[in-house]
């Protein structure tokens, strides 16, 4: 690469927010997948590295790819931002309901704790000296306080453990995607 085409390069980089230089747009799928474009799988090092870069850019983002200019083929280029496109908004809606998913069943749980915290409360309430009544008090106890702890952990710990994965596929997903080239 002549010294122009390395500066034109390196330019075109810097006013982009996200750039990634392909060497062809193969780069950007996986090897092992012999598919179209429109139904390949995407490339585990892509998807490191976009996410890598996305870590601290805020909603907006330019995706930009660099490419050679001998290798410029427009109709592939608008096959993969519309795959790169479906496959974010995919897979942020799968994160989004996953997310609700977690945060309802550790609700229904910490619910269902309370509840058989009260039943031995009230068991022991009115049957304080029942041997019945003990072995309820020594089952419904530790289960209640162990469901709602449990509970509660779903509802706070579930949702953030999936919130950088949704935020990296909500920006993407909203990501412009371009294609920039430069002459080698």
């Amino acid at each position: 690469m002549t010294a122009h085409a390395e500066d034109n390069r390196n330019k075109l980089l810097d006013e982009s927010e996200i750039s990634l230089v392909l060497d062809t747009y193969d780069d950007i799928f996986s090897d092992f997948d012999p598919r179209s474009y429109e139904n390949r799988v995407l490339s585990f090092d892509f998807l490191l590295e976009a996410k890598r870069a996305a870590r601290e850019k805020v909603s907006g983002l330019e995706l930009e790819f660099m490419m050679p200019e001998k290798l410029c083929d427009k109709v592939k280029e608008t096959l993969i931002k519309k795959r790169l496109h479906d496959h974010f908004h995919k897979h942020m809606r799968l994160l989004k309901k996953e997310r609700s998913t977690k945060v309802g069943n550790g609700i229904l749980i910490a619910v269902m704790g309370f509840f058989l915290t009260a039943c031995a409360a009230i068991i022991s309430y009115y049957y304080k000296d029942s041997l019945n009544a003990a072995v309820m008090l020594v089952l419904l106890e530790p289960a209640g306080w162990f469901s709602i702890w449990n509970g509660l952990d779903m509802v706070f710990q579930g949702s953030k453990a999936s919130s950088e994965d949704y935020a990296f596929y909500r920006k993407m997903a909203t990501a412009e995607i371009t294609f920039n080239y430069y002459n080698t």
